[in-house]
């Protein structure tokens, strides 16, 4: 290594600071930064001689925003060093214990969540908030005040009567990963700029120059410390400062916990927030880990970078850089074709992954993909991997085309009207289409058959057993008995499920026949407006579009569905088989809710699908988002960011109690 390869990384590393703190772009991997960094600190041990002033390790990010407003931190804000490992974690607090002589297990720990967000700092002067700033250099950062006060979990004025006369609170300002989506989802549909992550998302509405767009966008704030005081109050421990920010109004990550310094228990903190991961409503990249005492703090104080008392371990990466090798059509139970990257294998999110979605043509384009390019992939938990952007462009990069003809039965592929899909017109003669047709028929929600799941409908459809929908009530114990790992028994039990199927309700079997856009939703409009097949079969377009709810494009494929022989012949052979229901389960039924749009959130003892179905049952919607259209949010403990933008949309909120009340007067009693 000489002194010139030195430069070009602190160059390099100052450059992807720049982009990502000024300019809110990710020009690598957090893995890949993480790496080069350790790689600049160790050169710098081994040759102190060669550290430059202007290197990285001497400072914490990139320098303030010329189109903001400086401010200078009256105490510096410091990043902290990072750790990968369970041996990096404990090595950490051995160090600190042998510098401060006592037994590493005596050392309190204080863990806490690593959000995946901002870091701010509020200054609040005699209890009002003066202004807000981002860390910036760790110095200077920049004045977003006028964002800042549209984050409802921010408070403008602190929650005392007798509050510290300076008292600079050090948080992270970050988007939930709902928020997230719907933002996003939006912008696809606007054709708009899509932000790679939350934290992005949440940087870049931080610095809005317009507080409206930064209000739309529901941010939330959540604190790790406190920066420059001047109080009577005195503190002892961190995680006494953390209680006395939430009497203060600030919201406290309810992950928060303590223990003493062993092996174990890091190992069994970090497998614990590592299950909660996926669950939690904001995203995190790993853990912090503090001594609690602050007199430890104190005494160990900082190198020049990161204190000496607290270090990240950080998760395995979620973003990662591989090739795409080639692009291959599946074909869904509707007929959809849907794109899926061949990836050179990597290593992310835990696993190694080959294969990531690419949801559609539009999305391709939008990409400006071609087989051969380096591409960045997202994994988060158990979501399918998806591809994200270009990193560099190949130069024998191949175009991606829709085939002109289904790959299983040749079909012909054409464009769904002002849709972004293709779809075979091969219906049920194609392989692909019967197979997921008889599992979405069977699954849970539709005809709700116990044991006969994926798999075994895919071998049965393989060896010819299964050639419809309606093939299902032709099976004999024979068909199921003879397969590898089923068995007279299993068989009998399969069929009794089958035969227990038969009797259902005419929504259900609505939903069950797959016609594109009829969910379960759809399908209970459908019957209730119907409520017989015979004239739902026979109903023109201008009919259809009368049951309420039905648009359009709906009612077209539900026209074309009943008007296609095949599919009436299928109908007429599950009848046969003895389907049924009871059509009186659609008269006309107490609705005081009728026209009113509900909203759940947060954790609520009662299952979240007794709650839909009842609400439905007194005639209301349920939706996953909050409108200003929304009528009331049910919310339970833990809510997240519906009821942060129900708060700042002034829709009525109640909670389970009231929830409970209010059935009461209906004479519902759950």
């Amino acid at each position: 290594m000489s002194f010139a390869t030195y430069c070009q990384l602190v160059e390099k590393i100052t450059q992807w600071n720049y982009a990502y703190h000024v300019r809110d772009e990710s020009l690598i991997e957090d893995a890949e930064y993480d790496a080069a960094f350790i790689q600049l600190q160790t050169i710098e041990m081994a040759h102190p001689e060669w550290v430059l002033p202007e290197s990285p390790s001497q400072r914490v990010g990139a320098p303030a925003s010329s189109s903001f407003q400086k401010i200078t931190h009256e105490m510096k804000m410091l990043s902290l060093s990072n750790a990968f490992s369970l041996s990096d974690t404990w090595d950490f607090f051995v160090k600190a214990a042998k510098e401060l002589e006592c037994d590493v297990d005596t050392l309190p720990i204080l863990s806490e969540p690593k959000l995946d967000g901002l870091a701010i700092s509020l200054r609040y002067e005699k209890g009002i908030l003066r202004y807000g700033a981002t860390r910036g250099d760790g110095q200077i950062g920049e004045d977003v005040t006028h964002t800042i006060k549209t984050i409802a979990s921010i408070p403008l004025k602190l929650f005392t009567q007798d509050p510290p006369e300076v008292f600079e609170v050090r948080g992270e300002v970050f988007m939930s990963k709902a928020v997230f989506e719907q933002i996003n989802v939006l912008a696809q549909q606007e054709n708009g700029r899509l932000f790679v992550n939350p934290r992005n998302a949440a940087a870049g509405t931080i610095r809005q120059l317009n507080p409206k767009i930064a209000a739309e966008r529901a941010l939330q704030f959540m604190p790790y410390g406190i920066g420059a005081y001047l109080g009577e109050k005195v503190f002892t421990a961190h995680s006494q400062i953390l209680t006395y920010l939430n009497t203060l109004g600030f919201q406290i990550n309810s992950n928060t916990r303590t223990f003493n310094a062993t092996e174990r228990a890091f190992d069994e903190d970090y497998q614990r927030m590592a299950a909660l991961r996926e669950s939690l409503p904001m995203e995190i990249d790993g853990i912090v880990y503090k001594i609690d005492y602050l007199a430890l703090q104190q005494q160990l104080g900082f190198i020049a970078r990161s204190p000496k008392w607290a270090v990240a371990r950080k998760f395995p990466a979620q973003m990662v850089k591989t090739t795409l090798l080639d692009v291959i059509f599946q074909v869904g139970r509707t007929g959809v074709l849907t794109p899926v990257a061949k990836l050179k294998p990597v290593f992310v999110g835990g696993v190694t992954v080959s294969n990531a979605t690419l949801h559609n043509m539009d999305e391709i384009e939008r990409l400006g993909l071609c087989i051969g390019d380096e591409v960045e992939i997202h994994r988060a938990g158990d979501v399918i991997p998806k591809v994200v952007s270009v990193v560099a462009q190949s130069e024998h990069r191949q175009r991606i085309q829709m085939p002109a003809r289904c790959p299983i039965c040749q079909s012909e592929v054409n464009r769904i009207d002002n849709q972004a899909a293709y779809r075979c017109s091969g219906g049920l003669i194609c392989g692909a289409q019967i197979a997921e047709r008889i599992i979405y028929y069977a699954s849970r929600d539709c005809m709700n058959i116990k044991q006969l799941g994926r798999v075994l409908i895919e071998t049965l459809c393989e060896q010819g057993v299964l050639n419809s929908v309606a093939a299902i009530y032709r099976l004999t114990i024979a068909d199921i008995a003879r397969l590898d790992g089923q068995g007279e028994k299993n068989a009998t039990k399969i069929l009794a499920a089958i035969d227990a199927s038969k009797k259902t309700t005419f929504s259900l079997f609505l939903t069950a026949l797959g016609i594109s856009e009829v969910g379960e939703e759809g399908a209970k409009n459908i019957a209730r407006y119907f409520k017989n097949l015979t004239a739902l079969r026979t109903a023109d377009i201008e009919t259809l579009l009368q049951v309420p709810d039905v648009g359009a494009v709906t009612a077209k494929n539900i026209h074309a569905f009943f008007s296609q022989q095949e599919n009436n012949q299928l109908i007429d052979a599950l009848l046969a088989a003895g389907v049924h229901w009871n059509e009186e389960n659609f008269e006309p039924r107490y609705t005081p809710l009728s026209g009113q749009i509900w909203v759940l959130t947060g954790t609520l003892q009662l299952p979240r699908k007794v709650v839909k179905e009842t609400l439905e049952t007194l005639g209301a919607k349920v939706s996953g988002s909050v409108s200003a259209k929304t009528t009331c949010v049910l919310a339970g403990e833990l809510a997240g960011s519906k009821l942060l933008q129900a708060q700042t949309l002034g829709v009525d909120i109640i909670n389970e109690t009231q929830f409970l009340a209010l059935m009461h007067t209906f004479d519902i009693n759950l």
